[in-house]
C-alpha cells in the first residue's frame, strides 16, 4: 500500500509539474484570445455557433496551442540555472521532469503543431515555423539580449492573433489594431518581467535592458514605449474611422495611468512583480473590448 500510495504521488507530480511547465492557465487565454477573435472581430458574429464548429479554426487554435506549449518548455529548458535563483517554487525541468523528456516532449508539440498548420493553408505552416524559429532563437539565445528578446516574445504574442488573418481576411485591419495592442502591452510586461528578475538574469551572464541600462533609465525608456503604445492605438483607431473603438482605448487610458504611476515609484522585485501582472490585467481588458469593437 505504501508503495502504491507513493507511486501515486509520484504520477500526480509528474502531471501537475508539466501542467505547470506548459502554463496551462496561459494556454487557456490563447486559445479563448483566438476563438473571440474569430467570433467578435472578423465575424460574423451571428455565425457564432459555426465559427465555433469550423474544423479549420479547430486545427489553427490547436497547433499554436501545441508551439506555445513547446515554447515554454524550451524556455525553462534553457533558464533552469536562472529560475532557481529568480523563481525556484516554479522549476520543473529536472526535478519533476527529466531534461530528455522535457526536449522530447517539445519537439512533439512543434512537429504536430506545424503539420497541423500545414492541413489548414501552407501560409498557416510557414507562420506556425517563423514561431517555432524564434521560440527556439529566443530560448537559446536572444532573451539574454538587451531589448531583442522582449522584441521578439512580444511579436509572438501578436502573431498569434495575426495567424488567424492569414486564412480569414476579413476584417484584417481590426484584427491588426488588436495585435499591435497586444504586442505594445506584452513588450512593456516583457521588460518590467526584466527587471524584477536582474539578479539571477546578472548572475547568469544575461545583458537585458535593466543590466545595461540600470533600473533609472529602463524606467525612462518604458515611459517613451507606453507613449508610443498609447499613440499608435489612437493612430490606428483614427485610420479605421471607428469611433467606438476610440472611446473603448480612452477608457483604457485609467489603468495605463495607474500603470505608469506605479512604474514611478517601483524600486523592489515585488513592485515590479505587481506592476506585472497589471499588465496583464490591462491585456485582459483591452480583449474585452472586441465585444463592442
Amino acid at each position: 500500500m505504501n508503495v502504491s500510495a507513493r507511486q501515486k504521488l509520484t504520477f500526480r507530480h509528474y502531471v501537475e509539474g508539466f501542467l505547470r511547465l506548459v502554463r496551462v492557465r496561459n494556454l487557456f487565454i490563447v486559445a479563448l484570445t483566438q476563438y473571440l477573435t474569430r467570433i467578435l472581430l472578423i465575424g460574423p458574429r451571428e455565425d457564432w455557433y459555426l465559427i465555433m464548429r469550423d474544423p479549420a479554426l479547430f486545427q489553427i487554435v490547436l497547433s499554436t496551442v501545441m508551439i506555445a506549449a513547446a515554447g515554454y518548455i524550451i524556455n525553462d529548458y534553457f533558464d533552469v540555472k536562472i529560475d532557481i535563483v529568480n523563481k525556484p517554487e516554479r522549476v520543473v525541468v529536472g526535478r519533476y521532469l527529466k531534461r530528455r523528456v522535457a526536449m522530447g516532449a517539445h519537439q512533439v508539440l512543434n512537429v504536430l503543431g506545424v503539420l497541423l498548420g500545414l492541413m489548414v493553408s501552407r501560409w498557416v505552416f510557414l507562420v506556425n515555423v517563423l514561431s517555432v524559429t524564434l521560440l527556439w532563437f529566443y530560448s537559446a539565445q536572444f532573451k539574454r539580449l538587451p531589448f531583442i528578446g522582449n522584441f521578439v516574445v512580444s511579436l509572438l504574442t501578436a502573431l498569434s492573433l495575426v495567424v488567424l488573418t492569414v486564412y480569414y481576411p476579413h476584417n484584417r485591419h481590426l484584427v491588426f489594431v488588436y495585435a499591435t495592442f497586444s504586442f505594445f502591452i506584452s513588450l512593456v510586461r516583457e521588460i518590467i518581467k526584466d527587471m524584477e528578475d536582474v539578479r539571477g538574469d546578472e548572475a547568469h551572464g544575461c545583458r537585458t535592458l535593466p543590466i545595461v541600462w540600470g533600473i533609472r533609465h529602463t524606467k525612462y525608456f518604458l515611459y517613451f514605449l507606453i507613449s508610443l503604445f498609447v499613440l499608435t492605438l489612437f493612430l490606428m483607431a483614427d485610420t479605421l474611422d471607428n469611433t467606438i473603438l476610440a472611446w473603448l482605448f480612452a477608457a483604457l487610458l485609467l489603468p495605463i495611468a495607474w500603470l505608469v504611476y506605479r512604474l514611478i515609484r517601483a524600486d523592489t522585485r515585488r513592485d515590479f512583480a505587481a506592476l506585472s501582472s497589471l499588465c496583464k490585467l490591462i491585456m485582459l481588458l483591452g480583449l474585452t473590448t472586441m465585444l463592442w469593437a
